[in-house]
């Protein structure tokens, strides 16, 4: 799934090689991939793009004055193309979900593999219409986020630490891989309970988001489209890497369920090298 880094890349990418140009054809090839209806996609044809914008995980194309809005959920990715095919290709074949055509001959397509449809596009005058931007919290990169802000808003929370890092109403962008990537970092579990946390262990945990998402801002910066999804993997530390070393202290990384997926974590580091509780397969052996 792309999370904050990469939609922040894509945001630049896009910013780069659509701003000031003119869409001449808007394709939607997935009946699902589309959440509103009014006004209709047709209506971006013949407009010219002035600005690229990110909401959290959401990507804002401003044109005219309509914004067109994606998320690109769990198995969504942007292709960008220099070039199209003469024919038009057929709606529901493949995991083609959405074809912009600029006037150049350019553009990019948004595709979505598996039968989890997820993928989201909103054609709005306004992004707060759409409902997950509308309840996003505050940007983890903001200036504004310090540590007294990230202070105040655990202060609410009672609950695992992955699951508050991963809730898009109280922190925007951070999603599964990230967490983990944070929480090893910081050297914390990810069972730790907000309430239980200390005042060294926010400004630690604090310290750790800021670095981690900036690092990986960094590294994905200049990255064309394509290349993006190989950088994040390829940066990960102990997300997606269930029975190789961790590269701090040489520990086998874990993975152990956790709410509508799985988390990755060094036992060394993280839990004081015991291994996590499975919560969802012990209630399936009772």
């Amino acid at each position: 799934m792309p999370e904050l880094p990469e939609v922040q890349a894509l945001r630049v990418f896009l910013g780069d090689h659509l701003v000031g140009k003119e869409i001449t054809r808007v394709l939607p090839l997935a009946i699902s991939v589309l959440k509103t209806y009014d006004p209709p996609v047709s209506a971006l044809e013949g407009t010219t793009v002035t600005g690229v914008a990110r909401h959290g995980k959401f990507l804002d194309i401003t044109a005219g004055a309509l914004h067109l809005v994606t998320h690109l959920a769990r198995a969504g990715w942007l292709q960008w193309k220099d070039s199209f095919p003469a024919t038009s290709p057929r709606p529901g074949k493949g995991p083609l979900a959405l074809r912009v055509v600029l006037a150049g001959g350019d553009g990019f397509d948004l595709t979505e593999t598996g039968t989890t449809k997820r993928l989201s596009v909103h054609l709005v005058h306004d992004p707060a219409e759409v409902p997950g931007i509308a309840r996003l919290g505050p940007d983890p990169l903001d200036d504004s986020f310090d540590r007294e802000a990230f202070a105040a808003l655990l202060a609410g929370e009672r609950r695992r630490i992955k699951g508050a890092l991963r809730d898009q109403s109280l922190i925007a962008g951070i999603g599964n891989a990230y967490s983990d990537e944070i929480l090893h970092v910081a050297r914390m579990s990810p069972y730790k309970l907000t309430t239980s946390l200390s005042e060294d262990d926010i400004t630690v945990l604090h310290t750790a988001l800021r670095a981690t998402l900036t690092d990986a801002v960094t590294r994905s910066s200049g990255l064309e489209a394509g290349r993006l999804k190989a950088e994040k993997k390829s940066g990960m530390r102990v997300h997606g890497r269930t029975g190789l070393p961790c590269p701090v202290c040489g520990d086998t990384i874990l993975d152990v369920s956790f709410s509508d997926s799985s988390l990755q974590y060094c036992p060394t580091c993280q839990t004081g090298g015991k291994p996590l509780a499975d919560r969802r397969l012990s209630r399936l052996l009772k």
